[in-house]
């Protein structure tokens, strides 16, 4: 078997083990994953691929998000948050560890492309204010 074979076996094999509960996160999880590959790999057949970087780059939670993320956060701080709560805060934290993980490969590759130093690009692209509390 190949890599990739031997990968999905695996994947297939974990998700006939998980009860109900868990394989409905795991399934979601695996959506998101496949929504977001599917969303890159559109903006990469983009004819610039300076814009496609940019677009990375740039991204970021709609206010409503940033909003309902801040609350989310108060309410875990004070102790006051919900089960339900929580696992919508988690999967904020995975969103937004995601895209930045995105945001830093996007920045080397921009920095490549434009032949520039990466430390130019993050002052220029990353706020300097992140509240990360």
């Amino acid at each position: 078997m190949t890599a990739p074979t031997e990968i999905r076996q695996r994947a297939m094999t974990l998700l006939e083990q998980l009860p109900g509960e868990s394989l409905i996160k795991a399934v979601e999880f695996l959506e998101s994953l496949s929504h977001e590959f599917l969303q890159l790999s559109e903006t990469s057949k983009t004819p610039n691929s300076e814009t496609a970087l940019l677009q990375i780059i740039q991204r970021r939670l709609s206010p409503e998000e940033q909003h309902r993320l801040s609350y989310l956060r108060q309410q875990n701080e004070n102790e006051e948050i919900t089960e339900t709560e929580y696992q919508e805060l988690l999967k904020y934290i995975n969103r937004i560890e995601q895209q930045d993980a995105e945001r830093a490969e996007a920045l080397i590759q921009l920095a490549q492309l434009r032949q520039v130093d990466l430390k130019v690009l993050i002052d220029e692209f990353l706020p300097t204010d992140i509240n990360l509390t």
